[in-house]
């Protein structure tokens, strides 16, 4: 019995020095900072003092240590049904400034292919203008030729991505190729397989050290996940993370409690921990997440009401980040947190409307950090109240706390499966995993603790 426990130990030794020698990434994609800093629109820090360069600030004064920025073909500054979006602007040159700044900053840069002219997503799978009509294998190859000269000119730039997603969200489809996770009507694989490996290959032959990413958008579907990625992996496919957009609004519940409550089966821990087992040498990352704080937009019909977890204001906000960075820090196989369009805060400079420069952007998302009216100051930040003696600026505001997914964090959280009992089991930041029974812990092994 002794040494079957000493053999325990080492195993859970062994894997605690794994996890800690894994990197994880924390930080946001800020792919429009530069047209806001183009309206000088000021930014208020957690203490309402000016911040003069948003970018080191997220690295000095949240710990953020990774930065996405989206790359068009062609940018057509405009959104998929063709209204205007002046955000849809990231062309080569675009990325490479902004991704030597990131570097400069001593921070990891993460590139997010879009292979299109406008956003790539589930609904939206079309070929940039200048591919269209070709076949399936010149496809393939028009795609790993712009891989290798944009990744080749952001080297010699001193840009090297460090991190690079093969397409954005592209469960369904790339460059006008058509794949399902569900009914597989109309599926041409290996087609898509084909783009995907000119995409990985040319990365890998590149950019060696970076990691590759395939990004999708159902995070807490566990049968489209492990349907998808084993296509992949049996199709050959080169990959290191499995990355993920998590937005509770469309995606659901994060905590088994919190399903349950609401009659759901699906949440993004039990799917993260599943992804796990069935793909063990895979790192899972959520390359995309934000929340509301202002207004509430109109639901669909398969969109979830999450006000009564989080509520539609800063600190809904607040803890919909921090109850997201507790419930996964400490899974082993996620490695990265991303929140999208951290830097958004309206329009821009509201006094600067008489310039020539336009709007950032034409939709207020009211996902950012920073509220959409700017007072002759600047922008003010989210926060749940004033920092004091007994509150940090990581206790009352988002982009301070997430550092804690990498650094230290509050110790438990419970993140029951369906099938264990009782519900007060709980997985601490070492490691252990203890239950909850008559007011003591006890451990697997019934020892108290």
């Amino acid at each position: 019995m002794l040494r079957k426990v000493y053999s325990i130990f080492l195993f859970s030794l062994f894997l605690g020095v794994c996890a800690q020698a894994q990197t994880r990434y924390v930080g946001g994609d800020i792919s429009a900072l530069p047209l806001y800093e183009q309206h000088n629109s000021p930014y208020k820090d957690v203490k309402g003092n000016n911040i003069s360069n948003l970018l080191t600030w997220f690295v000095n004064d949240c710990g953020w240590n990774t930065f996405r920025v989206r790359i068009f073909v062609n940018p057509t500054k405009k959104d998929q049904d063709g209204s205007s979006n002046p955000t849809v602007c990231q062309d080569l040159e675009y990325v490479t400034k902004l991704g030597k700044r990131i570097k400069d900053a001593g921070a990891y840069f993460m590139l997010d292919f879009h292979y299109s002219d406008t956003w790539i997503d589930a609904g939206y799978i079309k070929a940039p203008t200048a591919w269209q009509g070709k076949s399936d294998e010149e496809m393939a190859q028009a795609l790993g030729e712009y891989t290798h000269d944009v990744l080749t000119t952001l080297k010699e730039a001193g840009a090297t991505p460090d991190l690079v997603q093969v397409g954005n969200e592209i469960m369904y489809g790339l460059c006008g190729i058509q794949v399902h996770p569900y009914d597989h009507n109309g599926d041409n694989w290996t087609g898509y397989l084909g783009l995907l490996k000119a995409g990985c290959d040319t990365v890998r032959s590149i950019c060696p050290d970076a990691k590759i990413i395939i990004h999708t958008d159902r995070p807490t579907n566990y049968g489209y996940n492990t349907y998808y990625y084993q296509k992949l992996v049996d199709g050959g496919i080169d990959f290191d993370v499995i990355g993920l957009s998590y937005y509770p609004f469309w995606h659901g519940y994060l905590t088994y409690q919190q399903a349950q409550t609401h009659g759901k089966s699906n949440y993004l821990v039990s799917a993260i921990q599943s992804l796990a087992t069935k793909f063990p040498e895979k790192e899972v990352q959520i390359v995309e997440t934000a929340y509301y704080f202002q207004y509430w937009p109109t639901l669909g019909k398969n969109d979830t009401d999450t006000r009564d977890v989080w509520a539609c204001s800063a600190a809904g906000q607040y803890n919909f980040v921090k109850d997201l960075v507790d419930a996964l820090k400490p899974l082993n196989n996620v490695t990265g947190i991303c929140y999208w369009f951290p830097e958004e805060a309206g329009n821009g400079d509201d006094t600067n409307w008489n310039t020539s420069k336009g709007s950032v952007i034409t939709t207020w998302l009211n996902r950012g950090f920073w509220n959409e009216n700017a007072t002759q100051n600047g922008h003010a930040i989210n926060k749940t109240a004033s920092v004091s003696g007994t509150k940090t600026a990581a206790d009352v505001c988002a982009p301070y706390y997430m550092k804690n997914f990498y650094n230290q964090a509050p110790e438990g959280i419970e993140t029951t499966m369906p099938s264990q009992a009782p519900q007060s089991r709980k997985i601490l930041r070492d490691g252990r995993i203890l239950i909850e029974r008559g007011g003591s812990l006890y451990g697997l092994d019934g020892s108290r603790q």
